[in-house]
């Protein structure tokens, strides 16, 4: 599964939570992490924007992933917004509420194809 996290911020930011994510044994052994470059969408003005880009093995565990995710978020002193995308899904983390998390894991748990109920999707 290919999962990607874009951080509403600056660019050391997403290179910082991609530090996080490779120091995590859990996720280095199951997830393969790198950055790419995203264009900028039709109609958007502006460069080119950085996405953190994870593609996932059977074995990987999206709570997991996504309490490292707000583990992450804790510690900076901006407190930037993150989307996380799964196909054509995406959610917002933007308070780290016990909802917001369900939602995302239940974002990266669904099988492929299946509709979510989830708001911002």
């Amino acid at each position: 599964m290919r999962v990607e996290v874009h951080v509403e911020s600056a660019d050391s930011e997403l290179r910082s939570l991609l530090g996080w994510l490779r120091s995590d044994p859990d996720i280095r052994r199951s997830v393969v992490l790198e950055i790419r470059e995203e264009p900028p969408q039709e109609g958007q003005m502006g460069t080119a924007a950085d996405v953190l880009q994870l593609v996932t093995d059977n074995g990987w565990n999206a709570a997991n992933f996504v309490l490292a995710l707000v583990a992450w978020k804790r510690t900076r002193p901006r407190d930037p917004s993150l989307t996380v995308r799964r196909d054509d899904l995406a959610d917002a983390l933007t308070d780290c509420s016990e909802e917001q998390i369900a939602g995302i894991i239940r974002l990266l748990q669904e099988e492929q194809g299946e509709g979510g109920d989830g708001a911002g999707r």
